[in-house]
C-alpha cells in the first residue's frame, strides 16, 4: 500500500545514507565495514512498514524475471531462484544504498551463457571466481579502475546486451525450436523458421506484452494521495498501485492459470516451462572440477574454458551495480561506497556459489521498483529474500505451467529501457569523437563480448593519452608570442610543444620571443624539464628570449631545481611581455632558489605579484630588478 507523501519524505529523509557524520571516528571504520550499525539502532516502526511493503514488491517483480534470465543465462529455471536470494541477506549487513536490490539481470544472464557454455558446474563456478576477484578489489580498493570504463563504452555494450538479449527472446515468444544461440546464426534461423510459428505463443506473447506496457505506463502516472483522500479512492489507488508495481507477477500468474485451463482440457497451445527442480536449494561448495560421460574436467581446465569470463563477469557486476547505487543515491540525495559496494557483492557472489547460484550484480529494474515503493533501509530485501525462499520450498510445481512465451515477454519488456537511442544523438552534439568507442563496442559485441567491451575501452583510454600527447595550446600571436597549455603537461606532450614553439618563433622571419604561460600546468616530471632545457638552449643560441609566467609553486620548486641556463619566470604575462620588449644589456637579477621560492609563496593570491627571475650571466635578456 502507498503512504501519503508527507510520511513518506519524513521516514526516507532520516533514514540511512542520508546523515554523512552520526558517530564519532572510533565508530566510523566500523560502520563502514557494517553500515547496518549505522541505521539499525535508530530503525523504527515506520521504517518497518515501508521496508516490508517495499519487499513484498521486489519480490512480486523478481520471481517472475528470475525464472525468465535462466532463460537467457541457458540453465534450468531453478537457478535463477537459486541467484535471487542471497543477495538481499548479504546486502542487509554491508550494503551503503537503501535503495540497490543484488540479483540476476538481464545483461549478466547473457554473459553467463556466453563464458559458461550452459553449464549449472561452470556458472556457479563463476559466481564464486568472480565473488572472489570483486572482494580482493573491495580489500584493495580498487573501485577507481572502473573510471576508465567510459559511459559510451558502457552504453554500447548495454544497447548490443538489449538487442542480444531481446532477439533471443523471439523464438519463444513465438513458438519457435531448434534456434542456435549465437547471434549472428540465431537472427538466420528465426527468420528461416518464421512459418513454424505456434499462433497461441505468438498471440499469448503479444497480449502479454501490451499488458505490462499498458501496466507500466499507469504505475508512471498514477497520481499522489493526498492526507484527506477518501477512504474509497484511497482503497482503489491502493489496488491499482499493487496490479502495477506487480505487474510481472499478475501477468506471469494470469498465463499460468490460462496454460493449466488448456491442460486441463487436454489441449495445449503453448510451450511450457516444464518441471522445474522442488525445494531449497543444497548447502555445498563450488564445483571445482566436473565429472562427465568423457571423463573429469580438473580445476584448471574449467577456469582455461571460462577465459576472459574471469575479468569480465566480475568487472562488468561491479559496473552495472554501482552505476545503479550512484544513480539512485544521486537521486535520492545520500551517498554510497563504492568500495564497500565491491565487498558486498563480492561477498554475495562467493556465499551464493555455496547455494548454486550465478553471478549476480544490481538490478535497475528492481531497484527502481523498491525506491518507488518508499524502501527506507537494506531491511527491505529480507523480505524480498524470503519471499523468494518460500517460492522455492512451495510454488515449484506451479513453475511447470509458465508458458515461455510470457517469460520472453517479460525479458523483452524488461530490456527494452536498457537501449538509449538517444545517446547518440547527445553525444553528436557533445563530442563526435565518443561516437567511435560506443559505437566499436556496439558492433564488436555482437561478435564477441569481450572483444567489444576491450576495444572500446582501449579506444577510450588512447582518446585520454592523445589530450595528455596532444594538449590544446592557446596561442595569442604578435610581436612576443604567448602560449597557454589548456589542460596538464606531462612527458608525450614534451616533443608536440618543442614542435610548435619552433615552428611559430625560431623558424619565423624574424623570430620572435616566446612566453610560456603556465597557470594550468600543476606537475612536471622530469622529461619535461629536460625538453623545456632544450628549447632554452635552443632559444639562446638564436639571441631570442623564452621566459615563463604564470608557475605553481610545485612547478617553479622542480625547474629551479634543474638549474636550467636561462630559466627566467613572472608572475603575469604583461610583466613578462614588458621585459621581452626591452632593449637588451639590461643588468641581470639574481637570486637563490631558497630566497626565490619564499618570495613566490608570499606573493600568491596578489593582484600584482612580484616578477621573478634566475638566471646566469651572459645569457639571454635578463630581468630588471623592480621588486
Amino acid at each position: 500500500m502507498p503512504t501519503s507523501e508527507k510520511a513518506l519524505g519524513q521516514a526516507r529523509s532520516s533514514s540511512p545514507g542520508m546523515t554523512p557524520n552520526t558517530c564519532c571516528c572510533s565508530r566510523g571504520a566500523v560502520q563502514r565495514r557494517l553500515p547496518i550499525l549505522a541505521w539499525l539502532p535508530s530503525y523504527s516502526v515506520q521504517w518497518l512498514k515501508m521496508d516490508i511493503i517495499a519487499g513484498l514488491s521486489v519480490g512480486l517483480t523478481v520471481i517472475p524475471q528470475a525464472l525468465a534470465y535462466a532463460e537467457v543465462a541457458g540453465l534450468p529455471p531453478q537457478y535463477g531462484l537459486y541467484s535471487a536470494f542471497m543477495g538481499c541477506f548479504v546486502y542487509f549487513f554491508l550494503g551503503t544504498s537503501r535503495d540497490v536490490t543484488l540479483g540476476p539481470t538481464a545483461i549478466m544472464s547473457l554473459l553467463v551463457s556466453f563464458y559458461t557454455f550452459h553449464e549449472p558446474a561452470y556458472a556457479v563456478l563463476l559466481a564464486f571466481l568472480s565473488g572472489c576477484i570483486q572482494l580482493v578489489m573491495g580489500f584493495l580498493r580498487l573501485g577507481f579502475l572502473l573510471d576508465f570504463i567510459s559511459c559510451p563504452v558502457i552504453k554500447g555494450f548495454t544497447s548490443a546486451a538489449t538487442v542480444t538479449i531481446g532477439f533471443g527472446q523471439i523464438k519463444n515468444l513465438l513458438g519457435l525450436q531448434n534456434i542456435p544461440r549465437q547471434f549472428f546464426l540465431q537472427v538466420y534461423h528465426t527468420f528461416l523458421s518464421l512459418g513454424e510459428t505456434r499462433v497461441g505463443d505468438a498471440v499469448l506473447g503479444l497480449v502479454c506484452m501490451v499488458l505490462l506496457l499498458v501496466l507500466k505506463l499507469m504505475r508512471d502516472h498514477v497520481p499522489p494521495l493526498h492526507p484527506e483522500t477518501p477512504p474509497g479512492v484511497r482503497l482503489s489507488h491502493g489496488l491499482v498501485w499493487v496490479a502495477t508495481t506487480a505487474r510481472n507477477a499478475l501477468v506471469v500468474s494470469f498465463s499460468a492459470l490460462m496454460a493449466y485451463s488448456f491442460e486441463v482440457t487436454g489441449c495445449q497451445p503453448f510451450v511450457l516451462t516444464g518441471e522445474t527442480a522442488e525445494g531449497l536449494p543444497p548447502v555445498r561448495t563450488p564445483p571445482f572440477s566436473v565429472t562427465t560421460a568423457n571423463g573429469t574436467i580438473s580445476f584448471t581446465r574449467m577456469v582455461q574454458d571460462m577465459g576472459a569470463g574471469l575479468a569480465v563477469v566480475p568487472l562488468m557486476g561491479l559496473l552495472e551495480s554501482i552505476a545503479v547505487a550512484k544513480a539512485f543515491a544521486s537521486q535520492n540525495n545520500y551517498r554510497v561506497d563504492a568500495n564497500q559496494e565491491l565487498l558486498a557483492i563480492g561477498l554475495t557472489n562467493v556465499l551464493g556459489s555455496f547455494v548454486s547460484s550465478y553471478p549476480v550484480t544490481g538490478s535497475f529494474g528492481r531497484t527502481a521498483v523498491n525506491a518507488q515503493s518508499g524502501v527506507c533501509t537494506p531491511a527491505g530485501g529480507l523480505v524480498t529474500g524470503a519471499l523468494v525462499l518460500l517460492s522455492l520450498n512451495y510454488l515449484t510445481s506451479q513453475f511447470y505451467y509458465i508458458p515461455k512465451a510470457a517469460l520472453a515477454a517479460v525479458i523483452i519488456m524488461a530490456v527494452a529501457p536498457l537501449f538509449d537511442a538517444k545517446i547518440l544523438r547527445t553525444l553528436w552534439r557533445v563530442k563526435r569523437l565518443d561516437l567511435l568507442p560506443l559505437c566499436v563496442t556496439f558492433l564488436l559485441c555482437f561478435w564477441e563480448v569481450q572483444y567489444g567491451i576491450l576495444a572500446g575501452a582501449l579506444l577510450s583510454v588512447l582518446m585520454l593519452l592523445h589530450a595528455v600527447a596532444r594538449p590544446h595550446t592557446q596561442v595569442s600571436e604578435g610581436p612576443v608570442i604567448v602560449l597557454q597549455p589548456a589542460s596538464g603537461l606531462h612527458f608525450p606532450a614534451v616533443e608536440a610543444l618543442r614542435e610548435a614553439i619552433l615552428s611559430r618563433a625560431l623558424e619565423a622571419s624574424p623570430p620572435r620571443c616566446v612566453v610560456l604561460e603556465c597557470t594550468h600546468v600543476c606537475s612536471v616530471d622530469y622529461t619535461v624539464v629536460l625538453g623545456l632545457g632544450e628549447l632554452l638552449r635552443d632559444f639562446h643560441r638564436r639571441g631570442v628570449g623564452m621566459v615563463f609566467a604564470g608557475l605553481q609553486v610545485p612547478v617553479l620548486r622542480a625547474l629551479l631545481s634543474a638549474d636550467l641556463k636561462g630559466f627566467q619566470y613572472f608572475s603575469t604575462v604583461e610583466e613578462a611581455e614588458k621585459y621581452l620588449r626591452q632593449e637588451p644589456g639590461t643588468q641581470p637579477y639574481n637570486v637563490s632558489e631558497d630566497s626565490v621560492l619564499s618570495q613566490k609563496v608570499a606573493s600568491v593570491g596578489r593582484p600584482n605579484g612580484a616578477r621573478r627571475a634566475v638566471s646566469e650571466r651572459g645569457e639571454c635578456p635578463e630581468v630588471h630588478p623592480h621588486l
